[in-house]
């Protein structure tokens, strides 16, 4: 439990807004940067175009990106009652590295949802897969222990394919829930950024849906550095807040992967540096927690550099975005990491003081959620007055809707 009460004890009913049907964007734009970008700059506001960012992004900053891809993580197995079963693949277990169960050429067990779970008292339920290849794979599916609200799922199957290429010929890709549509073919490529390279979510990093690379190389043209960090989307970002305060709410817990590289280039650049996307800000963030840890504890393991959800809010400390980041890269030295792999249950809301970013790209978020938590603690309550102004200027909200630039 934080020391921080007010924290735990803000209203959700104070974050919300009407958000009516017909403002959610259903599909994306045929053009990914014709969308509308909503700027706030320093408490100025101004509607502009998306396509205009390299405009916009003030020289010198650093843009970081998730580049995680989404995985078609759903799969659907009918019994020979006919009896449809569902099943939503959400992190590895068995092994636990992603890349290594994508590897995995005869079996792996995964963390899923199990959808009419019901109707699947026991046995295996197989799968035909059609290759590629135009071989037919035999995918069969075993239930496992139940793992919070989830289930251990256990998958095997004949031939040398591995799993991801049997994900790719089999599974979904799972689009919000809100669309209410099933998913469509076109979603294959308009629900990933043209930057998306390690596979892992179940969900899109939708700020970074509206990036082509032709704007990207204006950004590079105007001065504006890029980089990547790996943070792999769960279902949890879908996750409503049900409880009155946001103090019963339980964060879900997502996966990071950070480069040395990249955390020697955001601390060369550690005052101008832009996320895109609520999911990069998350991990920005959690690696400043993670570097107090090692100035606190130069000898801490990698599993205790997991960042708790309430972690950030306990006790009071000043240490430098820089004494923190370049505490971190000491202590991969000296364990000779190139990369860091690890987890973040951080969650961000009023009264979280922001060490890494000083501005942000992101989407309009659900009312009610974490995620326009998030941003009111970077925006305060001029939220109210963005979202006002975007439902009154037609702006399209959510995953496939419009972007925001807020810069401080």
């Amino acid at each position: 439990m934080t020391k921080d009460i007010g924290v735990q004890q803000i209203s959700m009913d104070d974050y919300n807004y009407p958000l009516p049907d017909e403002r959610i964007a259903k599909y994306p734009l045929a053009n990914r940067s014709d969308s509308k970008l909503l700027l706030w700059n320093k408490g100025e506001m101004q509607d502009r175009k998306f396509k205009e960012v390299a405009d916009l992004v003030p020289k010198g900053s650093l843009l970081v990106f998730n580049n995680t891809r989404v995985i078609r993580a759903r799969l659907f197995f009918h019994k020979s009652t006919g009896a449809k079963i569902e099943i939503f693949c959400l992190e590895p277990l068995k092994p636990v590295d992603y890349l290594q169960s994508f590897s995995q050429t005869k079996e792996c067990t995964w963390k899923c949802i199990v959808g009419n779970v019901k109707k699947w008292k026991e046995g295996v339920l197989t799968l035909p897969v059609e290759m590629a290849d135009g071989n037919v794979v035999s995918l069969h599916a075993e239930k496992g222990e139940i793992v919070g609200n989830a289930r251990e799922i256990h998958f095997s199957w004949d031939h040398d394919y591995t799993f991801s290429e049997v994900l790719e010929a089999s599974g979904n890709i799972p689009i919000p829930p809100y669309l209410h549509r099933d998913t469509e073919e076109s979603d294959l490529q308009t629900y990933q950024t043209v930057y998306s390279k390690i596979k892992g979510s179940v969900a899109a990093p939708t700020a970074g849906l509206h990036f082509t690379d032709e704007i990207i190389d204006a950004l590079h043209e105007s001065g504006v550095k890029t980089d990547e960090v790996t943070l792999h989307v769960g279902a949890g970002t879908f996750q409503p807040v049900k409880s009155d305060t946001i103090g019963g709410h339980e964060m879900h817990t997502e996966k990071i992967e950070v480069r040395r590289e990249f955390l020697e280039n955001l601390i060369a650049h550690h005052d101008s540096v832009i996320a895109v996307g609520t999911t990069s800000i998350r991990t920005l963030e959690s690696l400043y927690w993670m570097g107090v840890k090692t100035i606190q504890n130069s000898d801490i393991s990698i599993d205790q550099l997991h960042v708790q959800q309430w972690e950030p809010y306990q006790g009071d400390n000043e240490y430098s975005v820089v004494e923190a980041l370049s505490s971190l890269v000491r202590w991969m030295q000296k364990r000779d990491l190139d990369e860091v792999r690890t987890s973040t249950q951080i969650i961000i809301a009023p009264g979280y003081k922001y060490r890494v970013i000083r501005g942000m790209f992101t989407n309009f978020h659900q009312p009610q959620s974490t995620l326009l938590l998030l941003i009111s603690a970077f925006l305060g309550d001029t939220w109210h007055q963005i979202y006002q102004h975007a439902l009154d200027h037609n702006y399209r909200f959510l995953s496939y809707g419009d972007s925001n630039l807020y810069l401080k």
